[in-house]
């Protein structure tokens, strides 16, 4: 139960634990769900007039009941063979190369991408479609709708490969059921933020997440926010919105209690960076993946796509990816930023409020950057900083 100002709301799942994966929304057939989300966390409210109680929010939800979680089979890193996909990748390309293998053989993919400032989940069976999927996402993003439409292709007969977040995977599970033409790939995740948040940080430069063609998170192992490329920051500083999101203050609060962060996982396969890595530098800054496989099917999927594949180390994989252990750990300023961003100030003031060491020493860093390429560079970011 939720309290509000005049009365105690019913929710899907406990209090501020809801990932936003929809689900419930699409379950529901007299539309009676609504996610809210808070910036500090989402909530699936039901609205009770409408409601007939039939529990199936309740039974399809992630959250209240988790899909059976399997041990990977093997471990492996790499890299997918055709150098473009390799290079446009934010690791080592294998998420693309399993897509285009997979509609190459007649399937179906269902991954998130941009469109009209809404990161939502969409299906591709060409290349040219497929490619609207490459690179990170680091903010929450919305499968409204795409679960209806993924049972009905696999009714069909149809084969679709879902990628999405564990808890996204874990949705889609339990929305369609034990059906052999599903396969999935879920990707190891920190914690995701509300677009919300993203959309604030934008603000401060005067642009619209509305009118965003293009974001990008990072190239290999540099991260920087991107937007139709324009960059906010200097190279030598990480921009504000992830310097929140590496340090985990940004995530909603459903993250640091995530039933998915663990060496089990819900999907055939799971991706991500392959930290720690004991190959050359070289080949390392071109994106090396982390690759677990789970079963049969995940097997199936690595064999029918074009990758270099390297054994790796259990132990030394899991070291260097927290999130196959636990989840991330909610940081001391956290509750200060998200205050202060609920509280409507503009982001540069509430990461000063959060963050006033490592903004005076970023400061400098920029100052000192800036002074090397313009005259006047010091006055100038002065001037940028307090107006």
């Amino acid at each position: 139960m939720l309290k509000g100002s005049d009365q105690v709301m019913k929710t899907v799942c406990k209090k501020d634990q809801c990932a936003g994966c929809m689900a419930c929304v699409d379950i529901c057939s007299k539309k009676a769900i609504q996610v809210v989300d808070s910036i500090v966390a989402y909530n699936a409210i039901i609205d009770e007039n409408k409601c007939i109680n039939c529990d199936a929010c309740q039974k399809i939800c992630q959250e209240n009941k988790p899909p059976v979680q399997l041990k990977p089979i093997d471990w492996k890193e790499g890299w997918a063979n055709e150098q473009e996909i390799r290079e446009k990748a934010s690791s080592g390309g294998v998420a693309t190369a399993i897509e285009l293998a997979f509609v190459n053989y007649g399937g179906t993919v269902c991954s998130c991408s941009l469109e009209n400032g809404d990161f939502c989940f969409s299906f591709a069976q060409t290349k040219k479609e497929v490619e609207k999927f490459t690179g990170s996402k680091y903010v929450k993003s919305n499968p409204t709708g795409i679960y209806r439409k993924i049972l009905d292709k696999l009714k069909k007969g149809e084969k679709v490969l879902f990628v999405g977040l564990p808890c996204q995977v874990a949705a889609v599970k339990n929305f369609v059921g034990n059906r052999e033409n599903l396969y999935t790939i879920d990707l190891i995740c920190h914690g995701t933020p509300s677009p919300k948040i993203l959309e604030r940080f934008l603000n401060d430069y005067q642009l619209k997440l509305d009118n965003a063609r293009n974001i990008k998170y990072r190239v290999k192992s540099k991260f920087y926010l991107e937007s139709d490329q324009k960059r906010f920051t200097v190279p030598t500083v990480v921009d504000n919105y992830l310097m929140t999101f590496l340090d985990s203050a940004s995530y909603t609060e459903n993250c640091y209690e995530c039933k998915y962060a663990k060496p089990e996982r819900v999907s055939d396969i799971t991706l991500g960076d392959s930290w720690g890595s004991e190959l050359a530098e070289d080949i390392q800054s071109k994106g090396v993946s982390l690759i677990l496989c789970q079963n049969e099917k995940g097997k199936a999927l690595l064999e029918q796509t074009d990758l270099h594949l390297l054994d790796v180390d259990l132990e030394r994989a899991i070291k260097w990816n927290h999130q196959l252990r636990r989840p991330s750990v909610k940081p001391k300023q956290r509750n200060k930023l998200l205050k202060a961003i609920s509280s409507g100030k503009k982001f540069k003031r509430c990461i000063w409020i959060s963050y006033p060491k490592r903004c005076t020493k970023n400061l400098i860093k920029t100052i000192l950057y800036k002074t090397k390429i313009m005259r006047g560079g010091a006055s100038k970011i002065l001037h940028s900083l307090y107006r």
